[in-house]
Protein backbone atom coordinates (compact mmCIF):
# COMPACT_ATOMS: atom_id res chain seq x y z
CA UNK A 1 0.00 0.00 0.00
CA UNK A 2 2.69 2.37 0.76
CA UNK A 3 4.74 1.91 -2.58
CA UNK A 4 1.28 2.84 -4.19
CA UNK A 5 0.48 5.93 -2.47
CA UNK A 6 0.14 8.79 -4.69
CA UNK A 7 2.15 12.29 -3.75
CA UNK A 8 -0.57 14.69 -3.38
CA UNK A 9 -0.59 18.38 -2.66
CA UNK A 10 -4.33 18.38 -2.11
CA UNK A 11 -6.14 16.83 0.62
CA UNK A 12 -7.04 13.36 -0.98
CA UNK A 13 -9.00 10.44 0.88
CA UNK A 14 -7.78 6.79 0.47
CA UNK A 15 -10.28 4.33 0.52
CA UNK A 16 -9.05 0.72 2.32
CA UNK A 17 -12.10 -1.50 0.83
CA UNK A 18 -12.96 -4.43 2.72
CA UNK A 19 -15.96 -5.13 0.30
CA UNK A 20 -15.55 -9.20 0.41
CA UNK A 21 -13.80 -9.47 3.02
CA UNK A 22 -15.63 -11.40 5.63
CA UNK A 23 -12.93 -11.66 8.49
CA UNK A 24 -9.62 -9.25 9.56
CA UNK A 25 -7.48 -10.17 12.60
CA UNK A 26 -6.26 -7.87 15.36
CA UNK A 27 -3.04 -8.41 14.51
CA UNK A 28 -3.97 -7.52 10.78
CA UNK A 29 -5.73 -4.52 11.25
CA UNK A 30 -2.82 -2.83 13.30
CA UNK A 31 -0.13 -3.63 10.94
CA UNK A 32 -2.14 -2.83 7.71
CA UNK A 33 -4.89 -0.43 8.23
CA UNK A 34 -3.46 1.47 11.56
CA UNK A 35 -0.10 1.23 9.99
CA UNK A 36 -1.05 2.23 7.19
CA UNK A 37 -2.94 5.06 8.28
CA UNK A 38 -0.35 6.04 11.02
CA UNK A 39 2.50 6.40 8.40
CA UNK A 40 0.21 8.44 5.52
CA UNK A 41 -0.29 11.42 8.45
CA UNK A 42 3.56 11.40 9.03
CA UNK A 43 4.71 11.20 5.77
CA UNK A 44 1.87 12.09 3.68
CA UNK A 45 0.10 14.22 5.18
CA UNK A 46 -2.56 15.44 2.80
CA UNK A 47 -3.87 11.61 2.32
CA UNK A 48 -6.55 10.57 4.71
CA UNK A 49 -7.50 6.75 4.63
CA UNK A 50 -10.83 5.51 5.85
CA UNK A 51 -11.80 1.74 5.69
CA UNK A 52 -14.45 1.35 3.30
CA UNK A 53 -17.57 -1.04 3.52
CA UNK A 54 -16.30 -3.19 6.77
CA UNK A 55 -18.55 -6.51 7.14
CA UNK A 56 -19.88 -6.02 11.41
CA UNK A 57 -16.53 -8.83 12.41
CA UNK A 58 -14.37 -6.07 10.57
CA UNK A 59 -16.26 -3.44 12.60
CA UNK A 60 -15.50 -5.60 15.78
CA UNK A 61 -12.16 -6.38 15.45
CA UNK A 62 -10.93 -3.07 14.70
CA UNK A 63 -12.87 -1.74 17.42
CA UNK A 64 -10.86 -4.12 20.23
CA UNK A 65 -8.04 -2.57 18.70
CA UNK A 66 -8.84 0.96 18.55
CA UNK A 67 -10.37 0.66 22.19
CA UNK A 68 -6.65 -0.66 23.15
CA UNK A 69 -4.94 2.10 21.69
CA UNK A 70 -7.46 4.96 22.67
CA UNK A 71 -7.54 5.41 18.72
CA UNK A 72 -10.23 6.38 16.53
CA UNK A 73 -10.66 5.99 12.73
CA UNK A 74 -13.27 6.96 10.12
CA UNK A 75 -15.25 3.86 8.42
CA UNK A 76 -17.70 4.41 5.82
CA UNK A 77 -19.86 2.40 3.26
CA UNK A 78 -19.95 2.88 -0.31
CA UNK A 79 -22.53 2.00 -2.78
CA UNK A 80 -22.05 0.57 -6.44
CA UNK A 81 -21.56 3.99 -8.06
CA UNK A 82 -18.51 5.07 -5.45
CA UNK A 83 -20.94 7.47 -3.49
CA UNK A 84 -20.54 6.95 0.08
CA UNK A 85 -23.87 6.00 1.76
CA UNK A 86 -23.24 5.86 5.40
CA UNK A 87 -20.07 6.83 7.62
CA UNK A 88 -19.06 7.03 10.96
CA UNK A 89 -16.08 7.25 13.68
CA UNK A 90 -14.57 4.33 14.94
CA UNK A 91 -13.72 4.10 18.26
CA UNK A 92 -13.38 6.56 21.61
CA UNK A 93 -12.37 10.02 22.10
CA UNK A 94 -11.48 11.70 25.09
CA UNK A 95 -13.59 14.14 26.36
CA UNK A 96 -11.36 17.26 25.12
CA UNK A 97 -11.19 15.75 21.97
CA UNK A 98 -14.72 14.81 21.26
CA UNK A 99 -15.61 18.20 22.54
CA UNK A 100 -13.50 19.86 19.56
CA UNK A 101 -14.40 17.34 17.38
CA UNK A 102 -17.88 18.20 17.70
CA UNK A 103 -17.42 21.66 17.73
CA UNK A 104 -15.76 21.68 14.67
CA UNK A 105 -18.81 19.13 13.08
CA UNK A 106 -21.29 21.50 14.10
CA UNK A 107 -19.55 24.67 12.71
CA UNK A 108 -18.51 22.55 9.13
CA UNK A 109 -14.78 23.85 9.45
CA UNK A 110 -12.89 26.21 11.89
CA UNK A 111 -9.53 27.87 13.04
CA UNK A 112 -8.40 28.28 16.61
CA UNK A 113 -9.20 31.76 16.95
CA UNK A 114 -12.61 31.09 15.93
CA UNK A 115 -13.39 28.88 18.24
CA UNK A 116 -11.95 30.30 21.11
CA UNK A 117 -13.93 33.68 19.83
CA UNK A 118 -17.03 31.34 18.95
CA UNK A 119 -16.87 29.31 22.51
CA UNK A 120 -15.48 32.06 25.14
CA UNK A 121 -17.57 30.68 27.88
CA UNK A 122 -15.56 27.18 27.90
CA UNK A 123 -12.94 28.95 29.02
CA UNK A 124 -10.03 27.56 26.27
CA UNK A 125 -7.69 29.76 24.65
CA UNK A 126 -6.50 29.72 20.92
CA UNK A 127 -3.26 27.97 21.91
CA UNK A 128 -5.38 24.74 23.58
CA UNK A 129 -7.66 24.82 20.84
CA UNK A 130 -4.87 24.57 18.26
CA UNK A 131 -3.69 21.64 20.13
CA UNK A 132 -6.38 19.99 20.29
CA UNK A 133 -7.01 20.88 16.29
CA UNK A 134 -3.46 19.44 15.68
CA UNK A 135 -4.09 16.04 17.27
CA UNK A 136 -7.38 15.20 15.65
CA UNK A 137 -6.13 15.88 12.55
CA UNK A 138 -3.14 13.67 13.18
CA UNK A 139 -5.54 10.86 14.01
CA UNK A 140 -6.93 11.43 10.41
CA UNK A 141 -10.27 13.15 11.46
CA UNK A 142 -9.90 16.42 10.54
CA UNK A 143 -8.23 17.90 7.10
CA UNK A 144 -6.20 21.09 7.96
CA UNK A 145 -5.38 23.32 5.00
CA UNK A 146 -2.70 26.20 5.59
CA UNK A 147 -3.83 29.91 3.97
CA UNK A 148 -0.83 32.02 5.12
CA UNK A 149 -0.07 31.57 9.32
CA UNK A 150 -4.09 30.65 9.35
CA UNK A 151 -5.17 26.41 9.46
CA UNK A 152 -8.29 25.77 9.35
CA UNK A 153 -9.46 22.52 10.09
CA UNK A 154 -12.96 20.33 8.59
CA UNK A 155 -13.63 16.40 8.94
CA UNK A 156 -12.48 14.60 6.54
CA UNK A 157 -15.85 12.67 5.66
CA UNK A 158 -18.95 15.72 6.56
CA UNK A 159 -18.94 18.04 3.86
CA UNK A 160 -17.40 15.97 1.11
Amino acid sequence: MIESTPAVTAPEKIFLDFAGIDVATVSYLRESVIGYRDFTRAAHQNIYPIVANPTPAVIEELEHLLDARNDVLWCCWIDAEDKITSYRVLGDLDPAQRQTFDKVRELGSSTAPQLADRFPDLGIGTTAWNNRLSGLAAKGLLVETRQGKTKTFRPVLEGS
